[in-house]
């Protein structure tokens, strides 16, 4: 077995002190650049790689974040999560911390089972919350068990901690003001569950576009159900059974995945769409610019959000409070053939 290189051999070959090395290998000495360029250099040159074990011993602290989230169907791929997990994990890895993943679920009936042994015995030093609910467990219980914790999400307004949350209410307004301003009417919404807080505040902002063009929104208009290919499609089909002068000419998704099924519907019907029925979604997922025609949709910021959740986690496990320490983040509308060619009347 290769001899460990130590923090003192280190030290010895840049020519400072073995303290100076392990305050600038844990970022926290200040020394000129130059100093700080030779210690990183003599640690790349002997392959030195500090002793997470002693270093926990030492500071009381495990330099790992758990991160957990529902578990999605096996069929149904989350390319958002997928962004939003390495941006973690590279935001963590630049300040020496690892991300523990493990899944939001019920084991035993218990779903918060994982939390409580994480903080028991001390796996982790804090959390990042995703998926967030009206009512969201977790967060009461890591208010009550005082253990730090940043959300993507908010939750009940008289619920206090720090979050970063992306405006879907101001998004889907948005995208549904696009929509109106080029003639529609009769313009539908595929949305979420009424349980979903997410789904809900997306959906007011369809409803407030609507109402402020004097159009109040039918309930026929609006479907809710899960949120996949699958509901997207059966929706637009039974909105296709309508008289042609009084059917939908325009469809709103709370995100991509229904958009496209509500796509390929009006496709099966023989119709264009675009020109006959336009259609948005919501999340700019990776596949979105390539379908036919491709999707007019929202992006949210995710790989910057997951930098600064990690950066505002770690602000408060150094004892600082984070600023902004609650950030609302308006969604970027990205246009695209899909929600365009349609005329009044064609």
């Amino acid at each position: 077995m290769p001899t460990r290189v130590t923090l003192k051999q280190v030290a010895a070959q840049a020519g400072v002190s073995y303290q100076t090395v392990s305050k600038v290998i844990n970022r926290q000495a200040q020394v000129s650049k130059e100093t700080e360029e030779r210690i990183w250099r003599v640690v790349q040159q002997l392959g030195y790689r500090p002793s997470h074990l002693a270093r926990s011993l030492r500071s009381q602290r495990s330099r790992t974040i758990g991160y957990s989230w529902p578990p999605s169907p096996l069929d149904q791929y989350n390319p958002i999560l997928d962004q939003f997990l390495q941006s973690l994990v590279a935001a963590a890895e630049e300040d020496g911390y690892y991300i523990l993943i493990f899944p939001y679920q019920s084991r035993d009936g218990d779903p918060l089972h994982e939390y409580r042994e994480l903080i028991d015995t001390g796996r982790v030093d804090g959390f990042i919350l995703s998926a967030v609910e009206y009512d969201d467990r977790r967060i009461r219980l890591l208010i009550e068990r005082n253990f730090p914790f940043v959300a993507f999400g908010r939750s009940n307004l008289e619920l206090d901690f720090p979050y970063i949350d992306v405006d879907g209410g101001q998004g889907i307004r948005a995208v549904t003001e696009h929509l109106l301003e080029q003639g529609h009417r009769r313009i539908a919404a595929l949305a979420w569950p009424e349980t979903s807080r997410v789904g809900n505040n997306r959906l007011e902002g369809y409803l407030t576009a609507m109402r402020n063009a004097g159009i109040p929104p039918r309930p026929e208009w609006i479907a809710r159900g899960e949120g996949r290919y699958a509901f997207g499609r059966e929706a637009t089909l039974r909105w296709l059974d309508a008289p042609e002068n009084e059917r939908i000419t325009a469809i709103v998704a709370v995100n991509d995945a229904m958009a496209i099924g509500a796509m390929h519907a009006i496709q099966e019907r023989g119709l264009r769409v675009g020109p006959d029925i336009s259609v948005t979604g919501f999340d700019d997922a990776p596949m979105a610019q390539y379908l036919s025609p491709p999707l007019t949709t929202l992006r949210q910021p995710v790989w910057e959000i997951g930098q600064r959740l990690v950066k505002m986690l770690l602000d408060r496990l150094n004892g600082k409070r984070p600023a902004p320490y609650r950030e609302l983040i308006a969604p970027r509308l990205i246009v695209r053939p899909s929600s365009l060619g349609w005329r009044p009347n064609d």
